[in-house]
């Protein structure tokens, strides 16, 4: 029944879109032209780009299955703790990455390197404006969430802890994977695909050395920490790569912004401290 779900709402969800591409006059009428010279252009650019972007799910699923040899349950810890980390991830990081790209791409066919690197600055602060209370949010109420949403059935108290520990080593990454995210349109919008798909490879592989380092002390949270771990490498290479070429350069108001976003974190974690209850308490409590 979920399975049918997914499909119908995925039909659904393109069909809600036709009307208004039929508007615009953009209803795509399928036409197979492998020899079009576009076609081929989109297909070379598109495979490496794909790694580029991937990198992350790669790693979910290596952790995955380095996790079947672990305790029973790890796979479903980590996959109720994944469910967390992707929501801020879809919500914010993907959503300011789709509205970037096109806005890249134009200002370097125009030339105009100042407006894409004060574009991509934007994006970058968007990141840090919605990551980081996200990311205190994850790590401070990850046992929480977990109890809210999955402590029914078949959950026990024991799952809740163990997904709990899991959630708040994905959400410690949260800001690098909504970093790679924004950081690597703006090597694709410069038609750059070898970058991000080198700098990927090096992040694959040291997730590879983090996990089995930290599996066997950590279980499947070293598993979870080796991803984190990854993904805030992958974005600073991404984000020193941009800088030194001087691609990206910081605009002006850095200062007083990271002093916003540190106050109101810290705020964010006063409200929490003082509505903080063990979590026992909330294992105790219903779902209402």
């Amino acid at each position: 029944a979920l399975a049918w779900g997914v499909f119908i709402a995925g039909w659904l969800q393109l069909l809600f879109q036709w009307p208004s591409l039929a508007r615009l006059g953009l209803v795509p009428r399928p036409r197979i032209n492998f020899s079009h010279p576009g076609v081929k252009r989109v297909g070379v650019l598109m495979l490496p780009a794909l790694l580029g972007v991937s990198v992350g799910q790669i790693n979910l699923l290596l952790d995955t299955m380095l996790a079947t040899f672990l305790q029973m349950g790890s796979i479903s810890w980590l996959y109720y703790s994944d469910r967390l980390l992707e929501l801020p991830l879809a919500l914010f990081g993907i959503a300011i990455a789709t509205v970037i790209l096109p806005a890249l791409s134009r200002d370097f066919s125009a030339s105009e390197p100042g407006h894409f690197s004060a574009k991509l600055d934007w994006g970058i602060r968007m990141v840090l404006l919605f990551g980081l209370p996200a990311t205190v949010a994850l790590v401070l109420l990850a046992d929480q969430m977990i109890a809210t949403i999955f402590h029914h059935g078949q959950m026990t108290d024991f799952d809740v802890a163990m997904a709990g520990l899991s959630l708040k080593a994905y959400g410690a990454g949260l800001v690098g994977h909504m970093m790679v995210k924004v950081l690597a349109p703006g090597y694709f919008a410069r038609q750059d695909m070898k970058t991000p798909v080198r700098i990927g490879i090096w992040a694959m592989a040291s997730n590879m050395l983090l996990n089995l380092l930290l599996v066997w002390q950590f279980a499947h949270v070293g598993l979870a920490m080796a991803t984190s771990l990854s993904a805030l490498l992958n974005a600073a290479l991404l984000g020193w790569g941009l800088y030194r070429r001087k691609i990206w350069l910081p605009c002006a108001g850095w200062g007083l912004f990271s002093l916003r976003i540190l106050l109101a974190s810290t705020a964010l974690c006063g409200v929490i401290y003082l509505a903080y209850r063990p979590v026992q308490v909330w294992l105790n409590w219903g779902l209402w």
